[in-house]
């Protein structure tokens, strides 16, 4: 008896296993949504999730139920971060940037999955194709790798004299290989010599100053990877030291004291993922929803930065400026 018990246990649970993830909420159930971030909590763009989630009925302790992992920048964390958030049984993992991601593909082909902002989601192996993701992941890009070329002429815009750009960047992070093969493929016509600083952890900052400056770059690029975004006050008290201009490319490094940013509005983005989580949540399929383009893009720069290190930005930018900090 003992053991037909276990047999059929046994069938019971691969029965379950087979059953397809049910995408509707159940009438009367609040739902579970996994929040797995590369960064960290005090990040302002996380708000945006949440404010998008808010406008659409979602009452954090009435009508939905937010478990949070933060990986603090290290993305080599986010596997057993992943892992743990599965296992509360989650209804959707809002994971918005690539790492994060691929973290929770990796952890789960069944819960639905939504990013937020990943630079090449398709090369990533996020998703089969745009149009039709497959699977049961979803989400929006950043066109990141595509803009990088773009930062570099308002860069060179702006600063004229530049001719030797550091990139500072995690070769760990799948985007950021991305965005140095862009930049170094724009660099050729616009003629730069592109210096690649490879920051895998906090400590390689001090290794990575020091090869900037004894490769002579006068100018600085940062990739916005979690470990980056995670230290960029260090990165940028550096580079006010060492009066360098920099190129970011969102808002928050601006305002952090970076002399531009070009790119992708990132609030903006995480609050659409708030639709398509929701959607996920009503019924639809992740793999049913296309991964949405950015539809937002902002150029910012920082007065007070520029008038630090000398700069007087020409009237060809201010003029397509969108914010200026001063």
């Amino acid at each position: 008896m003992k053991n037909l018990l276990t047999v059929v246990s046994i069938a019971l649970t691969l029965e379950f296993l087979a059953v397809p993830f049910a995408w509707a909420q159940p009438e009367g159930r609040v739902p579970r949504v996994a929040i797995l971030t590369a960064g960290s909590p005090t990040e302002p763009v996380n708000s945006a999730f949440f404010d998008g989630m808010r406008d659409l009925g979602y009452i954090e302790g009435r009508t939905v139920v937010f478990e949070r992992r933060f990986a603090e920048g290290s993305i080599e964390r986010l596997a057993l971060l992943a892992a743990q958030l599965v296992a509360t049984r989650p209804d959707v993992i809002f994971a918005p940037v690539t790492p994060a991601a691929l973290a929770a593909r990796k952890a789960t082909q069944i819960i639905p999955i939504v990013f937020a902002v990943s630079a090449d989601p398709v090369g990533a192996g996020l998703v089969a194709s745009l149009s039709r993701p497959g699977g049961n992941i979803t989400g929006l890009t950043s066109l990141n790798a595509e803009m990088v070329g773009k930062r570099m002429e308002l860069l060179k815009e702006v600063a004229p004299a530049t001719s030797r750009v550091a990139l500072v960047f995690n070769p760990d992070n799948a985007p950021d290989q991305l965005q140095l093969v862009a930049l170094e493929r724009a660099a050729v016509q616009l003629k730069i010599t592109v210096i690649p600083i490879a920051v895998r952890k906090v400590e390689d900052y001090t290794a990575g100053f020091a090869e900037i400056k004894a490769k002579r770059a006068d100018a600085l690029m940062l990739v916005p990877s979690p470990l980056n975004i995670r230290f960029r006050g260090k990165i940028l008290e550096f580079a006010a030291r060492s009066r360098l201009p920099t190129m970011d490319a969102e808002e928050a490094a601006v305002r952090a004291g970076a002399l531009m940013s070009y790119g992708t509005n990132w609030p903006d983005n995480y609050r659409r993922a708030a639709q398509l989580v929701a959607k996920i949540l009503k019924g639809t399929k992740p793999g049913d929803l296309p991964v949405e383009q950015p539809v937002k893009f902002e150029l910012i720069i920082n007065l007070r930065t520029a008038a630090g290190l000398g700069l007087t930005i020409p009237q060809s930018v201010l003029l397509r400026v969108d914010q200026v900090i001063r």
